[in-house]
């Protein structure tokens, strides 16, 4: 680093070798291929970090300089522009930490930026202390990454299963090193680096912070000595070192030294073990295939000068420090010696293998057993390394089957001392002090060797020969064997050492053979083994057991001994009331003699516990019955440590629940702990009074422990519920009570002389509560008082021992507190980071506390709920509630705090936090608690930094895996990486549960929101920023981002599946809660850019956790979809631009990270550009791929067979065990169905029962499987739906709320057709399963609706173009979208999507809709509606009447090309059809009956298919198969529920909505001519005669509604619902009127008698009493009917039987009729109109262009229909132009009269029976032909605004979307306004049109009725002034009615209107009438006609009547 460079801000001492690390890792841990690239690159980059290891840039006087600047001048800084200036403590601090280290300026300035940077990860700790730790962490990377990089070489001991390329890759590496000099780097390294030294150091710089940062850094620099070291241990296990390396090594094990206890350090050891790899030959006997190559290579076969430069220096006779090291070494050396001699051509190397002798010899002289013993096997991490075990193994082996003569030698040495010592004491004198001790040294080092076998790899094997075949197979030696083949020679060998040395055993090394055999006992298979040789061993002399004669190694002579102490030591048991006999001398036992009895009872113990066919055979054995002879020992007065070892062989026995369950009863019966008090016994005797009076005494208390044991292992193999019946209550009580009250409760206040077992009697007693609390359920039973007899009285029972601790537990008992006082301790304990005595011990009693308060808390509640249901007297507290009250030593309210601090401890004791994060899990549950909570835990700012440090540590934890795959790594870490993971899991659904109660809770303390001030307020921030602390919410989405920006995304979805499902659903309810959605999307769009990352990887396939992969998906789905929702909302179009992109884009995805916006290029394609695409570029749009990857079919286990169970009862017994999970589906709960099956098998008696039982647990066993697979089925399938839930509300978000213009029209099409196409191929493939089909089928919906909406606003768009020439307008409402060839944009057919792709989504619809079969009528409801949206594609839109299109003549229409509307509406109907009568019988079944929704539904779909179906089959279909009937017939059950309707407050409108459908649907038929004739056979206008619903018509309510202030938005009122009901039958008759142009008269008889049956109702219509738009609209529609039915004829026709009366009535009521509608005609067609009108303006607001429209048209259609009812009658009843029927008087009052005053509106000026007078007429004429012009000048206007739409001013488009839309104008956008004008404008015009058609019809009628009344009065009328013409007059009329009897009824009427005509009425009419028919009339109507009635083509009927009418009044004047 010459020339200052600039400053990398990752710091260069720790960032790359953190990568490095990373690297190694992934590529040989984690064994991911793509890592193996990347590996390689950096290794070659980094090579010198390795080649220099450890060193530090020097320092440098330029970069002195330049940093001495930086406050004033900056630095630069990697990868940012500019410079940036230090502080001026910055730059202090850097010179400290660069003298410090020895490193580089600016390296020291890159670790304090560094620092800060990674502060918020170290919460409390300066930059300068976290730089520290970064300096050290890069070094422990580097080492560790070394040592890694060595492990995975090729080489001789092991193998790690990598791929050849990493292998050779990372040999080539290492190789190039050690020829660097690796070694001599390593070893210099591992003697300067010295944690007391560097702590010294750091010490003086102030460079060490809290405990906690002390023990890191001391952690860290262990470690990187450790790595180091293990790195030569790994080199040399897998190729030896070279001469030079080897000496290097050799030399600096020479000055080693050993710890304080005498053993070998972590470092030390590894190098040793290095070194004797270096000597291991052992390999090379296990013939791999590689043996040739390995033999090459071992510089001890092929290097003479390798073995002549050791042999020496081993020989020098210079001790070394450690002499029993150098005796290590030698005598590995000496074996490899040995075994070179067996392999090689031995004659070059005779002078050294010769040596192997002598040189053994030299390390047996130096005591080597002893030191490996002491100094190497009990080594700290000695049983942590398996290969360390192995080398040790061999190397004992190696000796004792190598050398064979220097073990007999040992052997005959200590016989030989055996015999002086026994001289000695004979003679009286002390013994010799010289002796040595060798061969008992060995045996003990047998003994420690294999007494811990944490790899279960059973070494211990190799020592057992299988001598007698009869074994079964199973047990077999080391060797795998088959029974007969021959053991290998060593094990051969090794065997015999073990059975010889038990021959003739002298007595010095008897404890040792026994201690030897105890450590060769351990293991299942070994203790079998060694139980035989004992059993041999005293069998061969069966005779001589009187004289305990026999090997003294048996059992035979080992119980005999005890049964003889037995005897001999009960004789001398005083009598129980001698007070004395505790300090009588303990005769009988020496401490010889008991040191031999521990050591055999030791060994009983081990060969018991590793084997249950020992346990059983010693249990059951006649003569030996250990159990009896150890209980009646304990009752002897022996040392307490002689009874602790019995109880432990005890507890050996106690392990098989056969034995354990009489072992209980016998230590009751021996009362080693009392229970009975016998009435005079004044002395207590038992364990109680040994704790209380001699233990104490002692100061140790190893029988109390173990007591505990005991207890503990008995209460877990069979618990005894009467125990102890007879004499005393029975129960557990006893013992309960003694450890609680005696153990527990007093362990703090006893002295311990070892400080360390104070923590071990704890351990012990917590651990049988535990084991008590964890096995208790609590039954109903146990909260009802149970009594005993006993000795004649009751007396009550004891409880179970689960309800007292649970008792003890939910109060404030002292148990409890000293639970938590404990808690307390161990925090503080832990706190101090310091080794102390009995830390385990601790923790472990920690374990069980938290343990107990988490059992209490699950079990809690039903204790509780079976309490109160109880008559217990007893009170007691919830635990959470107990855990809130104050702390007596602290006066605060902190044991929740307590329990949280071992989060904290996360990384050090796992389980403690996992208890701890499992406690706060469940207590948070509760929403009062968490408030308290939030107190507890901001109370005091350290703590709660620390508290919130330690939920983001266990979250942060690194080695949390969920499925190990590693083997290498060590035991304990495998057990602890689950836990971790749990406590991940634990700490997520504590946010997840604490998130939905109501602020303030713990998730938002522990996720960083503001608790003080509204959580909306909260400014997210990354940690570190404005003090800004590192969150849970960090720790969250770092797991989630992890791996992100590689290929294989998100590491967690893979590697912890179960955890990333938590942390997306977290990150989703922080965005779907309104409280925190704003800070947090903010702060994950800007600072995160959370989403897209994440959505880049979509979708995750990881098939072996379906469920877990499905729910992350949809998590993150739910999440964007608020996303787009809500940044559409604030227009955000960028961001949404962008997510939008990634989702749909079928083109390969340029990287979005380079341009943030999206690309703008994206936004403006062509259309072209979109259908000409090079279609092999193309991808799947990422939407799609997302639901491929839902797999829509699932497995479904087989159904259970079962022999014993019934299978009814089974499933009913699963359905009870039945419950749902917070989020998810209802599933089995397995334990509990367990137990009750278990229970159920045990429930049975006899012996049959007992024969069967394996049997049944077998069948249990299969029912379990069966519901874990149903259980995996259910939670699969709900995860599939929430997956398709999620996927559809994303879809929806996107169709519906983004802005459109984001997505163009095209695209928006084809993206939709992609997504149908694809959601129905999948539902309708066989194996999908049926629970998907409703949010399939709400998908179907929502995206038909969108696709329909999409092609239908693209079809609208062409009225946009401002049109030049006017024929290619109507070109394009024509929609025959023929484009000019030159334009290739245009799509064929309809839309871009072509019909082609339309006619697949319809087949599909139709193939779903049938799929569904008789069920699902839900789906198919949704099916029906998305037919419905499509079947709308092919209609045409609302187009406007330009009164253009009749310019074309009617031939140029018939010839016209078929449009794209009809094509695709044939094609349509034609793929209908196809699908024949099994589509027809689902629609009509649905139309008939089903649910409500359904129903309408099936009725809107049938409605529209009638529309377009031609052929009219599906009429056919309808009407043979009885449908029709069945929905006539239905209206009569309708009548009574739409009576139910009127009444003031409805039910529910149900009932209107599906009698409204029902009735379009008819109407619909009706409009065939066929079906018209179908109604009226199925008799559907007598039906509607029938309903009584049309008779109650409501009063008009004058309160408001129901007296309500605010009517109610939806209900509409009374009166409204009874137009409703009455309307649609009204246009049915109407319709049914127009169509039955065959049988009108049976149609019109019918309407009549429909008339009539209602007449009432009728009637008070036609009077009108109000005028409202509603009202006007039944008028319209009855005018209508009146004038088709209540004609003449129709009475004659009546196909009823009529009698004379009946006829009249019928008459009276048609006359009645006829009155009333003329009589509207004054109303409506006079002066009055204007009157009504303005009536009216004041009842409507609101939308009241609207309501003004529909008044109009109503008003004009009532004057239509009647003015078409009176030339009906006239045209009807009148055979020739004389005898007209005259309707109107001759006068023209009404015309003329016009400003006359009215008395009253509400009247009619002429009443009723008056005729009216022509004049009405006149002035219908007048003012229609004025309306006419208004209205036209009206719909020019409009039609010239609707085609400049764009051009009109704002205010105008604002007025036109008002009247659509009435609220929220503001906020939509101006396209969208345009469109609302557009439609409004289109409404107008098509209303004017309407109102043009009516007024011209009004104006022909009234002319033609002028003209014939005209014509009757001027020429054929004859006056009542001349008689004799009245009477020729008369005639014709009587003979009328003579021929006609029938159809002339109203003549009747009007003969008294017209008798009174005179002359001088006649004379005045023809003066009037020339004078209103002037000349301006007149051009007005010819003009009209010239205006319209030639485009309706009508020619000239106007004109042609007025020249009549102008004729008539000129000749009458002549």
């Amino acid at each position: 680093m010459a020339a200052p460079l600039a400053v990398i801000s990752a710091a260069s001492l720790w960032g790359p070798y953190k990568d490095i690390w990373q690297a190694v890792q992934n590529a040989v841990s984690k064994r991911q291929p793509e890592a193996i690239h990347l590996l390689d690159q950096i290794l070659k980059k980094h090579k010198p970090d390795f080649i220099s290891l450890f060193r530090n840039p020097p320092k440098n006087a330029q970069q002195h300089e330049k940093v001495q600047k930086a406050n004033t001048e900056g630095v630069a800084i990697q990868g940012q522009q500019g410079t940036r200036l230090l502080p001026e403590q910055l730059i202090r601090e850097a010179f400290i930490l660069s003298d410090l280290f020895d490193i580089g300026e600016l390296a020291a300035v890159e670790l304090l930026l560094a620092g800060e940077h990674q502060q918020p990860r170290f919460p409390g700790l300066t930059r300068g202390l976290v730089a520290v730790l970064l300096y050290w962490d890069g070094k422990r990377c580097i080492a560790n990454s070394l040592r890694t990089l060595i492990e995975s070489r090729r080489g001789k001991t092991w193998t790690l299963d990598l791929s050849p390329e990493l292998v050779s890759i990372t040999t080539r590496f290492t190789d190039e090193l050690m020829e660097q000099g690796l070694t001599h780097k390593i070893l210099t390294l591992v003697s300067q680096i010295d944690v007391n030294t560097e702590f010294e150091k750091l010490q003086r710089e102030r460079g060490l912070g809290s405990e906690k940062h002390r023990k890191e850094v001391a952690d860290l620099i262990k470690e990187c000595r450790q790595a180091l070291a293990e790195s030569l241990f790994v080199w040399s296990c897998q190729s030896p070192l070279s001469r030079d390396d080897t000496l290097i090594l050799i030399s600096y094990l020479e000055k080693v030294t050993v710890e304080a206890d005498g053993s070998l350090d972590r470092v030390n050891l590894a190098l040793l073990m290095a070194l004797l790899y270096c000597f291991d030959v052992s390999f090379l006997e296990q013939g791999t295939e590689d043996r040739d190559e390995l033999m090459h290579q071992l510089p001890l076969l092929r290097d003479r000068q390798y073995i002549a430069a050791i042999h020496t220096r081993l020989q020098e006779s210079r001790p070394w420090k450690l002499p029993g090291l150098q005796a290590t070494v030698r005598l590995a050396w000496a074996l490899a010696l040995r075994g070179i001699s067996q392999f090689s051509d031995v004659t070059a190397l005779t002078e050294f293998t010769e040596a192997d002798e002598a040189m053994a010899e030299l390390a047996i002289a130096d005591n080597i057993f002893l030191f490996l013993s002491e100094s190497v096997v009990r080594a700290e991490n000695f049983y942590q390394e398996e290969f360390f075990i192995r080398r040790i193994h061999n190397l004992v082996t190696g000796f004792l089957a190598l050398m064979p003569m220097k073990v007999k030698q040992l052997r005959n040495r200590a016989d030989e001392d055996t015999r002086m010592i026994h001289m000695s004491i004979q003679m009286g004198n002390e013994p010799p002090l010289s002796l040595r001790r060798d061969l008992e040294h060995l045996m003990l080092l047998i003994a420690e060797l294999y007494k811990k076998d944490p790899f279960n790899l059973e070494l211990a094997l190799e020592y057992w020969c299988p001598t007698e075949p009869l074994q079964s197979s199973t047990i077999m030696g080391s060797y795998l064997g088959i029974a007969h083949q021959r053991p290998p020679q060593r094990q051969v060998v090794l065997s015999k050492f073990v059975r010889q040395m038990g021959d003739l055993l002298p007595s010095t090394i008897y404890i040792a053979y026994l201690k030897m055999l105890q450590g060769l006992a351990s293991g299942p298979q070994c203790a079998h083994y060694c139980f035989t040789l004992l059993k041999v061993n005293g069998s061969s002399n069966a005779e001589n057991i009187q004289g305990a004669g026999g090997s003294p190694v048996s059992w035979e002579h080992f119980f005999h001994s005890l049964m003889l102490y037995h005897e001999h030591l009960r004789k001398d048991l005083p009598s129980a009331d001698s007070i004395q006999y505790r300090h009588l001398p303990l005769r009988g036992i020496t401490q010889k003699e008991q040191d031999g009895l521990i050591a055999f009872l030791q060994l009983t113990s081990t060969i018991v516990k590793w084997s249950e066919n020992a346990r059983l055979a010693l249990c059951e054995h006649p003569q030996w019955t250990p159990v009896v002879v150890v209980l009646g020992l304990l009752q002897c007065s022996i040392p307490p440590i002689l009874k602790a070892e019995l109880l432990e062989t005890l507890e050996a026995f106690g392990k098989s629940p056969e034995i354990a369950a009489s072992l209980w009863q016998s230590l009751e019966y021996t009362q080693v702990l009392q229970t009975v008090r016998t009435p005079g016994q004044k002395q207590a005797i038992g364990i109680e009074v040994e704790l209380n009076e001699i233990e104490s005494r002692c100061e140790e208390y190893p029988l109390t422990r173990a007591f505990c044991h005991l207890i503990s292992t008995l209460v877990e193999s069979s618990f005894p519920s009467n125990l102890g019946a007879g004499l005393r209550p029975p129960g557990f009580d006893p013992y309960l009570q003694f450890l609680r009250d005696s153990v527990f409760l007093r362990f703090r206040t006893r002295a311990y002389r070892k400080a360390a077992e104070k923590w071990e009697v704890a351990e012990a007693v917590l651990e049988v509560f535990y084991k008590l609390l964890r096995d208790y359920e609590p039954q109903l039973e146990d909260f009802v008082d149970q009594y005993v007899e006993l000795q004649g009285e009751e007396i009550m029972a004891y409880k179970p021992p689960g309800f007292n601790l649970m008792y003890h537990l939910l109060n404030e008992s002292p148990m409890l507190e000293l639970c938590l006082s404990l808690l307390e301790e161990g925090v503080k304990q832990l706190d101090t980071y310091a080794p102390f005595p009995g830390k385990k011990h601790l923790e472990k009693a920690v374990q069980y506390c938290l343990g107990l308060l988490n059992l209490t808390l699950k079990k809690e509640n039903l204790f509780m709920d079976y309490l109160r249901e109880s008559h217990l007297s007893l009170i007691v507290t919830p635990l959470e509630q107990l855990l809130q009250g104050i702390n007596p030593r602290t006066k605060k309210a902190d044991h929740v705090v307590n329990i949280a601090r071992y989060l904290y401890h996360g990384s050090t004791n796992p389980e403690l936090a996992f208890e701890s994060s499992t406690i706060l899990h469940d207590i948070s549950r509760n929403s009062n608690i968490q408030a308290k909570l939030i107190g507890d835990f901001t109370q005091d700012q350290s703590i709660s930094q620390k508290l919130m440090a330690g939920f983001v540590e266990c979250l942060d934890c690194e080695n949390a895996e969920e499925l190990n795959n590693s083997v290498e790594e060590l035991e304990a870490e495998k057990k602890q990486a689950p836990i971790y993971h749990e406590t991940r899991i634990k700490i997520l659904n504590l946010l997840i549960i604490s998130l939905e109660c109501s602020p303030p809770n713990l998730a938002l303390y522990l996720l960083g929101y503001e608790l003080k001030k509204p959580v909306s307020n909260t400014n997210l921030q990354d940690p570190g920023v404005l003090g800004c602390p590192r969150t849970c919410l960090h720790a969250i989405l770092n797991i989630l981002e992890s791996g992100t920006e590689t290929r294989a995304g998100p590491t967690a979805v893979r590697e912890s599946p179960h955890l990333a499902e938590l942390c997306y659903q977290v990150i989703y309810q922080l965005c779907a809660c309104s409280d925190t959605s704003g800070p947090t999307m903010r702060y994950l769009r800007t600072s995160q850019d959370f989403l897209f990352s994440q959505l880049q990887h979509l979708p995750f396939s990881v098939k072996e956790h379906e469920i877990a992969t499905l729910n992350q998906m949809s998590w993150l789905m739910k999440t964007a979809s608020i996303e787009l929702r809500v940044t559409s909302l604030n227009r955000q179009r960028s961001h949404t631009q962008r997510l939008l992109n990634l989702l749909l884009d079928d083109m390969p995805v340029k990287s979005y990270l380079a341009d943030g916006e999206g690309g703008i290029e994206d936004e403006s394609r062509s259309v072209t550009g979109f259908l000409h695409v090079d279609t092999a570029s193309k991808v799947r749009r990422k939407i799609l791929s997302i639901l491929d990857s839902i797999d829509f079919s699932q497995e479904i286990p087989e159904p259970l067979q079962l022999d014993f169970f019934d299978r009814a009862q089974i499933e009913q017994v699963i359905a009870n065990c039945e419950n749902r999970s917070a989020r998810g589906p209802v599933i089995c709960n397995v334990k509990h169905l367990h137990k009750v099956l278990v229970a159920e098998v045990n429930a049975l008696q006899g012996m049959a029962a007992l024969g069967q039982r394996p049997l049944l647990m077998e069948e249990i066993n299969t029912i379990l499987q069966y519901v874990v697979e149903r259980n995996k089925l259910l939670q699969c399938l709900y995860a599939k739906r929430h997956a398709l839930e999620s996927w559809r509300q994303l879809v929806e978000i996107i169709l519906t709320a983004c802005p459109q213009d984001l997505i163009q029209s095209e695209e928006r099409q084809l993206i939709i057709r992609d997504l149908l196409q694809d959601l129905h191929d999948k539902i309708l493939n066989d194996d999908a399963a049926q629970e998907l089909m409703p949010v399939v089928a709400g998908a179907v919906f929502t995206l038909t609706a969108h696709l329909s909406q999409a092609v239908r606003t693209e079809q609208k768009e062409p009225l946009v173009v401002p049109m030049p020439e006017h024929s290619q307008f109507v070109l394009m409402l024509d929609g025959s979208f023929a484009a000019p060839p030159g334009s290739e944009g245009m799509a064929v057919g309809f839309a871009p999507i072509g019909d082609s792709s339309l006619h697949i989504i319809l087949r599909k619809i139709l193939d779903f809709i049938l799929k569904t079969g008789g069920g699902f009528q839900r789906v198919r409801t949704h099916l029906y509606g998305s037919l419905l949206y499509y079947l709308q594609i092919a209609q045409r839109p609302d187009e406007p009447d330009t009164l253009e299109a009749a310019k074309k003549t009617m031939w140029e229409r018939l010839t016209a090309p078929e449009d794209a509307f009809s094509k695709l509406q044939r094609e349509n109907m034609a793929i209908i059809e196809s699908y024949g009568s099994a589509l027809m019988e689902v629609v009509c079944r649905d139309a008939c009956d089903g649910h409500e929704i359904g129903r309408m539904l099936a009725l809107a779909l049938l409605d529209r298919i009638f529309s377009v179906d031609k052929q009219h089959q599906w009429l056919l279909y309808l009407s043979n198969s009885g449908y029709l009937k069945v929905l006539v017939d239905s209206l009569a059950d309708d009548d009574l529920k739409l009576q139910s309707l009127l009444t003031p407050q409805p039910p529910l409108l149900k009932a209107l909505y599906t009698y409204e459908s029902k009735m379009a649907f008819l109407t619909k038929v009706a409009k065939i001519q066929q079906g018209a004739l179908e109604l009226l056979r199925s008799g559907v206008i007598v039906k509607l005669a029938q309903c009584q619903v049309y008779d109650m018509p409501p009063q008009a309510d004058q309160q408001g509604l129901f007296g309500m202030r605010e009517p109610p938005v939806f209900i509409p009122a009374p009166v409204e619902r009874y137009r409703q009901i009455l309307l649609p039958a009204l246009q049915l008759c109407q319709v049914i009127l127009t169509s039955s142009m065959a049988q009108h008269v049976q149609a019109a008889g019918q309407v009549l008698q429909f008339l009539i049956a209602h007449s009432d109702t009728i009637q008070s219509i036609l009077r009108c009493q109000e005028v409202s738009a509603g009202s006007l609209q039944e008028l319209a529609l009855l005018t209508g009917i009146i004038s088709k039915a209540a004609l003449p004829g129709v009475l004659g026709d009546l196909d009823i039987d009529i009698n004379e009366g009946m006829h009249i009535e019928l008459q009276g009521h048609i006359g009645r009729f006829q009155r009333q509608c003329l009589g509207l005609l004054t109303r409506f067609g006079g002066s009055d109109r204007l009157r009504q009108f303005k009536l009216q303006e004041d009842h409507v607001e609101g939308d009241r262009l609207n309501k003004r429209d529909e008044i109009e048209l109503a008003m004009q259609q009532i004057c239509a229909n009647v003015m078409e009812y009176c030339q009906s009658l006239m045209v009807q009843c009148a055979p020739t132009f004389e005898h007209t029927v005259c309707l109107f008087t001759p006068s023209l009052s009404e015309s003329t009269n016009r400003d006359g005053s009215r008395q009253d509106a509400q009247t009619p000026v002429i009443p009723y029976w008056r005729l009216p007078g022509l004049g009405i007429i006149v002035y219908l004429l007048k003012q229609s032909a004025n309306d006419f012009f208004s209205y036209y000048d009206s719909h020019r206007q409009s039609v010239n605004k609707l085609q400049n739409v764009e051009q009109l001013p704002p205010d105008e488009i604002k007025e036109l979307c008002q009247s659509v839309m009435l609220a929220g104008i503001d906020k939509i956008s101006t396209a969208q306004k345009y469109i609302l004008a557009r439609r409004r404008l289109v409404k107008l015009i098509n209303n004017r049109a309407k109102l043009l058609s009516l007024c011209c019809y009004i104006l022909e009628t009234c002319l033609f009725i002028l003209w014939r009344h005209l014509e009757y009065y001027l020429l054929h009328c004859t006056p009542t002034d001349s008689q004799d013409s009245l009477l020729a007059s008369r005639t014709p009329f009587k003979s009328r009615r003579l021929q006609d009897s029938f159809s002339s009824g109203p003549n009747l009427d009007f003969r008294s209107g017209l008798s009174r005509v005179s002359q001088h009425d006649i004379d005045q009419l023809q003066i009037e009438a020339t004078n209103s028919f002037g000349e301006s009339l007149q051009k007005k109507l010819l003009d009209i006609e010239g205006l319209y009635s030639k485009v309706r083509s009508r020619y000239t009927f106007i004109q042609a009547l007025v020249r009549r009418i102008r004729g008539l009044l000129r000749i009458s004047r002549t």
